[in-house]
């Protein structure tokens, strides 16, 4: 007689997210977030398993071959738990709640994250990664404490539920600080004892990139002419560029690594990690022209477009860190690492300069017999010591990095997460502006704008509001205060370069629905908006991370379009934005860095620059690839009711004016003249 199979149904398969789809198969009965599996839970009073993760994480895979694949874990899950798989991408409202409450259930947090949950969905227990014998153990004591003293779980759930909700509660502080100049040199003498020196980035490992920081610091020593500050902020963008973080042979960086040195990544490779990087490398070449930056932007570029970009001009989330290796099995970096006898047989007698350039000795070494390739040393020193003149060394490279990726592309590609988050693609909107000011190369801007129009014509509803995601031709769920904040930026980024009216029109709209549906009784605004299903709490984003703050994007969205459409009272909530994260900054400036950014405007000279004339757009394209972070661009090629362009235009006349806090200098006529007008200190 034949074993009986186990019987379970998996919801998945009708998903459209990758991440949920690839677990479509599994003998768990796993069902999406939505009203009827939560409902399920409250009508059968079950508990709640909440699995979060990601289609590119590795340790997500890891947990799923070890015990999601497994019949014997499935039949525990499925015996006494409502399962329910989350892309964290796909609802990064519901990875926040939870996340919050694994970090003060146990200290940290990460991906996959494992949650139980009353059916009411308050948590009683949860964590990260769990082996297979832990998470069965853990399941099984839960279940027997719920069937036998459910009272223990409803006490817990109820007290951190009470610990969550005052996470979020945000008050303007008693005594309001006035903003000062004086908090810079405390902070950063608190901030500099982080830094590498020797490496670039912060002390230790992992390494994440956090281009915000660096953003930040970039400015702040431009402005400060702090020569320690800058040489940090150059020292991390070459380490980063001549780590193995990034990839030279295909463009492109990956989310970390795990070491001190840039040099071994956790391989995905995602969407808002390339786009920010882009931005900042862009604004970094604008200071010096150097040649590694402007490399970096455009083989980045080349990235996205081959590897992140839809037929639409919308832009995909991520590649895995898995591929299948030479024996077909699964394994982290087997596309992007490489043996020695593989790259002597590719590069033959230039096999030696090349181990020279990117370390294939000790250094370089990974594990077992592979390399992850690494650099040391500028081009100008490698050209010396090998006798040969820094142009034919260049030409070498070229030529190596187009050998090496011919014979990657006869390899397994990595699997692609190919939703489209409104989001991400907002911040790669940016990224191509950005490029384009830096670089001046007309693609970037239709690229730029191609992207824009899809945003503008598929994710927008017509009630004016976002959407989040897009898949398969469809659009949908509730867009996030991310998505909104975002796109404001992007929009306003983009009339400051085309001066197209309609885009700046755009983010005022936007931003007024933010107001509508994302704020209460706080200037802060909630993440979620008023017109979503209710979770456990409500949260804020404050903190800026590896992504910065939706709430610190959107203070510099009001600050921006206060000046550009005269609403003083956009400025007005900006300024209470920032009083109430104050008095948090000096201890934790890495964590806002975006908002500390924003102090800089208040406390240092800031500008608008409105330009009137025929020969705008050529001006603006002279003004727009220098170095202008305390400044916002607005103009016209013909006459305007904008406020700052307002009676400006004149015909056979180009104007620049260069006003601040409600007061312009006299027009000038010549960029350089406009451009000394601008003080940094």
């Amino acid at each position: 007689m034949e074993n009986e199979k186990p019987q379970f149904t998996n919801d998945l398969i009708h998903e459209t997210s990758p991440y949920l789809l690839q677990h479509a198969h599994n003998p768990v009965d796993w069902k999406a977030w939505n009203d009827q599996s939560l409902e399920k839970a409250a009508r059968e009073n079950k508990l709640l398993i909440i699995s979060v993760g990601y289609s590119a994480c590795h340790w997500c895979h890891v947990m799923e071959h070890e015990s999601f694949e497994d019949p014997e874990v499935a039949k525990v899950m499925n015996a006494d738990f409502v399962n329910i798989k989350v892309d964290r991408e796909e609802r990064p409202d519901i990875d926040q709640v939870y996340m919050n409450a694994v970090q003060v259930m146990t200290g940290t947090g990460g991906w996959p994250m494992n949650i139980v949950a009353l059916p009411d969905g308050r948590p009683v227990w949860g964590g990260t990664y769990f082996r297979r014998e832990q998470w069965i153990n853990a399941l099984k004591q839960l279940s027997v404490l719920y069937e036998q003293k459910p009272e223990q779980l409803q006490e817990y759930a109820g007290k951190l539920e009470e610990g969550l909700q005052k996470l979020q509660l945000i008050e303007l502080p008693g005594e309001e600080q006035p903003f000062s100049r004086d908090i810079y040199p405390e902070i950063l003498q608190q901030w500099k004892a982080e830094f590498d020196l020797e490496n670039g980035g912060y002390k230790g490992a992992p390494k994440f990139m956090m281009p915000n920081n660096y953003k930040f610091l970039l400015r702040f020593g431009f402005q400060q002419q702090d020569e320690e500050i800058q040489n940090f902020t150059e020292k991390t963008l070459t380490k980063m560029a001549w780590g193995g973080v990034y990839d030279p042979v295909g463009g492109g960086f990956s989310r970390y690594s795990v070491d001190n040195r840039w040099h071994v990544p956790h391989f995905e490779k995602m969407l808002y990690d390339n786009a920010q990087l882009v931005s900042l490398y862009s604004k970094a070449y604008k200071i010096d022209q150097n040649n590694l930056y402007k490399s970096v932007i455009e083989k980045t570029l080349e990235f996205i477009q081959e590897e992140l970009t839809a037929p639409d001009y919308a832009f995909y989330s991520a590649l895995d860190a898995d591929s299948l290796n030479e024996k077909g099995k699964s394994e982290e970096g087997a596309f992007y690492t490489w043996t020695k006898s593989e790259l002597e047989n590719l590069l033959q007698d230039d096999f030696k300069l090349f181990s020279a350039y990117f370390n294939i000795n000790n250094y370089g070494k990974w594990e077992k017999d592979r390399y992850v390739l690494i650099r040391t040393k500028a081009s100008a020193q490698i050209a010396s010591e090998y006798n040969i003149s820094e142009e034919k060394l260049q030409e070498k490279v070229k030529s190596w990095m187009r050998i090496l990726k011919k014979h990657r592309e006869n390899r397994k590609k990595p699997a692609l997460d190919d939703k489209t988050l409104t989001s991400w693609n907002a911040l790669m909107l940016s990224g191509y502006l950005d490029a384009y000011t830096a670089l001046q190369d007309p693609q970037y801007l239709d690229k730029a704008l191609k992207n824009a129009n899809f945003i503008k014509t598929k994710q927008i509803a017509s009630d004016g509001r976002l959407f989040h995601t897009y898949k398969n031709g469809k659009s949908s769920i509730n867009a996030y205060l991310e998505d909104y904040a975002f796109t404001i930026e992007a929009f306003i980024k983009l009339h400051e370069i085309t001066f197209e009216a309609s885009w700046l029109m755009l983010a005022r709209d936007l931003c007024e629905i933010c107001i509508e549906d994302f704020t209460e009784d706080s200037p802060m605004f909630y993440f979620t908006s008023n017109k979503d299903r209710k979770l456990i709490t409500r949260t804020l984003e404050i903190m800026d991370n590896v992504i910065p703050a939706s709430n610190s994007v959107m203070a510099k969205n009001l600050f921006k379009l206060a000046a550009l459409m005269e609403k003083p009272e956009y400025k007005k909530r900006a300024e209470k934005m920032l009083k109430s994260v104050y008095p948090q900054i000096k201890n934790h400036p890495g964590s806002y860095s975006n908002w500390l950014d924003l102090l800089l405007n208040f406390t240092h000279p800031f500008y608008e620059i409105a330009i009137a004339g025929e020969n705008a757009k050529d001006i603006n394209i002279n003004l727009q690839k220098r170095y202008l972070p305390n400044t916002l661009i607005t103009g016209s090629t013909a006459k305007s009711s904008l406020p700052l362009l307002q009676h400006r235009f004149q015909d056979n006349q180009d104007r620049i004016y260069v006003c601040s806090e409600g007061k312009c200098d006299l027009p000038q006529t010549s960029v350089e003249k406009a451009i000394n007008l601008i003080k940094h200190f």
